[in-house]
């Protein structure tokens, strides 16, 4: 593995100071238990993130302070969120638009259920992501590069499916409509607060649940979306 400049201790400082610090979880799979393994990969994403930026600006954030208060942090605040749903035991989750594996890659270190697909388009940016994985040893996740409309149908139906900035939410419905399960859901990570349950319903879905927290002093929210019965 790479030589870490941003340690695990940083990290778990980090994690302390955006007020949602890293625990121990026997939850998890063998390596990822104690917080400090948590901190510990979290750091090899984060240096790897921070060196790729400079040549192929993955991500608008450079320093790894910024990287983790504003960007980082939703994925630990989405793990507390998806536990709170009512998921498969071994869901199978899309992750559309991945980029550079935000939220998926640091999620993954903490909430490790089912299988979990990074889908992306951008060639460099999945191989950025295929790298991280190599580093990480991140447990069911895999990288599909193509467009979203052609992942492939033996991987399907997906119990879950996570959105942050893939498409407007009203052009998201109808399009992973035909990738969803019966009983999935639809979970939109978003700078707005959810829409009205009745615009949602007239989607031909139902709004489950919402969460909201502070973030690099800027409110982030999530949305679960259920296709109505």
């Amino acid at each position: 593995m790479a030589t870490s400049t941003i340690s695990g201790v940083d990290i778990l400082g980090a994690a302390i100071k955006a007020k949602r610090k890293l625990e121990d979880d026997t939850s998890l799979d063998q390596g990822f238990i104690s917080s400090a393994d948590q901190a510990r990969v979290l750091a090899y994403y984060v240096n790897l993130l921070v060196k790729w930026n400079k040549s192929m600006n993955l991500v608008g954030p450079k320093s790894w302070d910024e990287i983790f208060h504003s960007l980082i942090i939703d994925s630990l605040h989405l793990a507390d969120f998806l536990n709170d749903l009512e998921l498969p035991e071994n869901p199978v989750t899309l992750d559309l638009g991945a980029g550079a594996g935000l939220p998926g890659l640091p999620l993954r270190v903490v909430w490790q259920k089912g299988t979990y697909h990074l889908v992306e388009s951008r060639e460099k940016r999945s191989i950025f992501m295929r790298t991280a994985l190599q580093m990480m040893k991140l447990p069911r996740t895999v990288v599909f590069q193509g467009r979203a409309e052609t992942f492939p149908h033996e991987n399907l139906p997906a119990d879950l499916i996570l959105s942050k900035a893939f498409m407007p939410w009203k052009e998201l419905l109808p399009f992973v409509r035909p990738m969803l399960a019966e009983t999935g859901r639809i979970v939109v990570l978003s700078n707005d607060c959810a829409p009205d349950s009745a615009e949602v319903n007239e989607c031909g879905y139902e709004l489950e649940s919402t969460m909201e927290y502070k973030a690099d002093k800027k409110t982030h929210y999530f949305w679960s979306l259920l296709p109505s019965s």
